[in-house]
């Protein structure tokens, strides 16, 4: 295995972490961001009023994205797996 295919490999697999890890913080920052327009407006500065929401769409996001997630995932496994007898080429 030379350089170039064990950079596409890492490429794939940052790809692959960036597109499951984008929509949980994404939900997590759009949700921080309301509850801290909420905070500004109200004069409430309480530090873990933003907790809760933020775990409720994180779970949220997780629930209806999970068939996604997986099939991303094993798509990229079956591909890695696919691949491994070319290694010893």
């Amino acid at each position: 295995m030379n350089n170039d295919v064990a950079l596409y490999w890492v490429q794939e697999a940052m790809q692959t972490a960036m597109l499951l890890a984008l929509p949980l913080l994404g939900a997590a920052l759009v949700v921080g961001l309301l509850v801290s327009l909420f905070q500004a407006i109200t004069s409430m500065q309480e530090m873990t009023l933003s907790y809760i929401p933020k775990i409720l769409a994180i779970a949220l996001i997780l629930l209806i994205l999970t068939p996604w997630m997986l099939q991303l995932l094993i798509d990229f496994t079956t591909h890695v797996m696919q691949f491994i007898p070319n290694v010893s080429r």
